[in-house]
């Protein structure tokens, strides 16, 4: 891994471009060479996870720590809403409506990068299903 970080920031730097230490973390995953990683002599801090474009990237490789946090960026969309769904001069279909877009898409924000297992599957489902304005619809 020293190597290819090496090898990174001659070619950056041949093409103009240079590596800010101070922002550059390493996490390893799986690895077990566990040397600290070098750049012009400064040792890169190691992290346990970090947010990549708004998805959660753990030492495990799996998707567990990022679900919880869209689940509870969902809930909190969902409650800025709340009046909405409780009102009653809107249709049903409108607050449908109103849920997928404001509170399904910041749930499945970086979905399709998820390891979709049924324990993954099951926790979005349930909060779809407790929280739509349509008790127990499922949307397919």
């Amino acid at each position: 891994m020293q190597m290819k970080t090496a090898s990174v920031a001659a070619v950056s730097a041949s093409v103009g471009l240079s590596i800010h230490k101070g922002k550059t973390k390493v996490l390893k995953f799986k690895a077990e060479n566990n040397n600290p990683i070098t750049l012009d002599g400064e040792t890169l801090e190691n992290v346990e996870s970090f947010t990549y474009l708004g998805s959660i990237i753990d030492e495990q490789g799996g998707s567990d720590a990022d679900v919880k946090a869209r689940i509870g960026k969902a809930k909190t969309a969902f409650l800025q809403l709340k009046n909405i769904c409780n009102s009653e001069q809107l249709s049903t279909n409108i607050k449908v409506r109103i849920f997928n877009t404001n509170v399904k898409a910041v749930l499945l924000y970086g979905a399709e990068t998820w390891r979709t297992t049924t324990t993954t599957i099951k926790k979005v489902q349930v909060f779809i299903n407790t929280q739509h304005p349509l008790a127990g619809y499922h949307q397919q």
